[in-house]
């Protein structure tokens, strides 16, 4: 008997599947054939509005801005500068006695990242600019002349020549109020407050110990101060790509906006000429630097390039705003722009750099198993990723028999009524999913 029932249990799915299946032409897709649709909401592309430093009018200027379109930004800030994080050292020998050696020992391959990380730190009011100029150097491969300039500002150093502020200098960016309380409230609020490290520093001059405290106490300390949102990502200053400055950043954080090695996403940094068009992997994220010279409509363009691609993710990366820091953008300017991209919701997905970049990787880990049962459609997603970490929702389409003109959604015993839509394959419904969610059922409404 109970063979004969599963037997006849087959049989019924199987006759209920092939009615399905009936209502459709030939041409038409398989019902219940679902897809992750590439961007979150099934928009065009997405974009990302992502502000560096910390500066204090990004906060008082630029956030308002936002809040006032419900639109949500990412700020990488520097932790060092706010009270009560772990502050900028230098971490090693005795300063004095390497300050003496330089007398001796002229710098090279064996010595630089001690020297260059610990010039930053001899409380001199040029000692910063050296450590920036000498990492400039050697990352435009100019190592000679790193060494050089080295040599030449312990020799200010040793004979007097720099003058002892006995402060910490925040690399060119100026200290403000801005508090933990704060930046924790900005969170709440949806916007990504994530890690710039602890002072800002030429992270490729750094020796090991010093480049790990960089990465780690910035990490440490938003973790402490406002949770496991903010320790996804992280940009290391001056958006360096120095190999080995990656090695070490990619153990410490999920994802870097310097670089994110992943096979299907083409990287177009803020100083390449190429274009999303020129690329045929299936992503493309695409840096622009707006600077004080960028005309909006240049900017808009931009927003226009993601709308008519359907795999580009434009990620914005500001500094300055207003009279504050390294090339401002005007209020009136970011009026205009943020007002234009909020105009063209319908086709970007505009979010944090955090979220959109779960989303890519979750897209890519979760597979959907379908079961079609009498009328209605079953699905089950299973994702290869740690969905405590990963959680961004994740946006189905599935195709459903032309007869039915609205569709019972139920997830987790919560029911939602669906607008069928149609394309030229068919007719189909979006609607929002985890990505480890079991037991997605779709059915013909006022059945």
């Amino acid at each position: 008997m109970i063979h004969i029932r599963k037997f006849m249990k087959y049989i019924c799915t199987l006759f209920f599947a092939l009615l399905l299946f009936a209502s459709c032409d030939p041409q038409d897709p398989p019902v219940g054939q679902t897809e992750i649709t590439k961007w979150q909401g099934n928009k065009s592309g997405a974009v990302s509005i992502t502000f560096d430093d910390g500066i204090i009018n990004q906060l008082t200027i630029a956030k308002p801005i936002l809040d006032s379109l419900d639109l949500k930004g990412t700020f990488y800030i520097i932790t060092g500068k706010i009270e009560g994080s772990g502050k900028g050292k230098f971490i090693g020998r005795d300063p004095q006695e390497i300050i003496n050696e330089t007398a001796q020992v002229p710098t090279d391959s064996s010595n630089l990242f001690e020297r260059a990380s610990l010039i930053a730190y001899t409380g001199t009011s040029e000692a910063v600019d050296y450590h920036s100029r000498i990492g400039s150097l050697y990352e435009q491969g100019k190592v000679e002349e790193a060494y050089s300039l080295t040599d030449e500002g312990y020799a200010k150093i040793r004979n007097g020549q720099m003058k002892d502020t006995d402060d910490i200098v925040f690399h060119d960016n100026v200290e403000d109020t801005t508090t933990w309380d704060q930046y924790r409230s900005y969170s709440a609020q949806g916007h990504e407050i994530a890690s710039h490290t602890v002072t800002h520093p030429r992270l490729a001059v750094l020796d090991e110990v010093n480049l790990k405290y960089e990465l780690e106490q910035s990490k440490a300390d938003l973790l402490k101060f406002i949770g496991e949102e903010s320790i996804f990502s992280a940009e290391c200053p001056y958006g360096t790509e120095n190999e080995r400055v990656m090695s070490y950043a990619h153990q410490v954080y999920h994802s870097l906006r310097n670089r994110m090695p992943e096979d299907w996403l083409e990287e177009i940094n803020r100083g390449s000429r190429l274009t999303p068009g020129q690329s045929e992997k299936e992503y493309v994220q695409w840096q622009r630097g707006p600077l004080t010279r960028t005309s909006t409509e240049e900017a808009k363009s931009w927003a226009d390039t993601v709308m008519n691609h359907d795999n580009t993710w434009l990620v914005l990366v500001y500094h300055g705003v207003e009279n504050l820091g390294w090339e401002p953008k005007k209020r009136e300017e970011l009026v205009e722009y943020f007002s234009y991209l909020k105009a063209h919701e319908d086709q970007l997905w505009i979010a944090p750099f955090r979220n959109v970049t779960k989303y890519l990787r979750e897209r890519k880990a979760t597979t959907i198993s379908t079961e079609i049962n009498s009328d209605e459609i079953l699905l089950n997603l299973t994702c290869s990723l740690d969905t405590e970490l990963y959680q961004e929702p994740l946006t189905l389409k599935t195709y459903v028999p032309k007869t039915w003109s609205e569709v019972a959604l139920a997830v987790d015993e919560e029911v939602s009524t669906l607008q069928v839509m149609e394309d030229e394959k068919g007719k189909f419904v979006i609607y929002s999913a985890l990505p480890n969610a079991k037991n997605i059922k779709l059915a013909k409404a006022g059945r």
